[in-house]
C-alpha cells in the first residue's frame, strides 16, 4: 500500500480507531473484572443471560483484547508495508466483540446503551471493507 494514496491512510485509521477502542475495552474489563461483573450482574438481573454474566464477560473480555492487539499489531505490519490482512482480521474480531456486547444489551434491555454500539460496528465494518482489499 502506497503511504500517500487515501486507501492507506483510511486503512491506518481505522485500524488504529479499533486498537485504541478495543484494547482500552478489554484491559478495562481484565484488569477490574469484579466491578465489571458486579454491573452486568445487576444489569442482567431478570434476563436469561442473568446466570451467565461470568463466563460471557470473560469471553466478551478475550474477543476484546484479541481485537485490540490484531488491529495494534494490523498497524505496525501496514506501516512497514506488511499488507494489511492482521489489521483485516482486528476489524473481524471487533465486529465480532460488537455483536456479543449489542446481543447482550438488548436482551438486557439497555436499549441507549445498545444504540451506542452502532456507530463503533460501522467503523468495523468499514474496516473489514477496507482491509479487505
Amino acid at each position: 500500500m502506497e503511504y500517500l494514496s487515501p486507501h492507506f491512510w483510511v486503512a491506518f485509521a481505522v485500524a488504529s480507531f479499533l486498537a485504541i477502542v478495543f484494547l482500552q475495552s478489554g484491559l478495562d474489563k481484565a484488569l477490574d473484572f469484579s466491578g465489571n461483573r458486579a454491573y452486568l450482574e445487576e444489569l442482567f438481573q431478570g434476563s436469561p443471560l442473568s446466570g451467565t454474566v461470568g463466563p460471557l464477560l470473560v469471553c466478551v473480555t478475550l474477543f476484546e483484547i484479541a481485537a485490540g492487539a490484531f488491529s495494534a499489531l494490523g498497524v505496525a505490519v501496514l506501516v512497514f508495508g506488511g499488507g494489511a490482512s492482521v489489521a483485516y482480521f482486528g476489524a473481524i474480531l471487533s465486529a465480532i466483540a460488537l455483536l456479543m456486547v449489542l446481543f447482550g444489551q438488548r436482551l438486557a434491555k439497555a436499549y441507549a446503551d445498545a444504540a451506542v454500539i452502532a456507530p463503533y460496528f460501522l467503523v468495523s465494518c468499514l474496516g473489514i471493507y477496507i482491509l479487505g482489499y
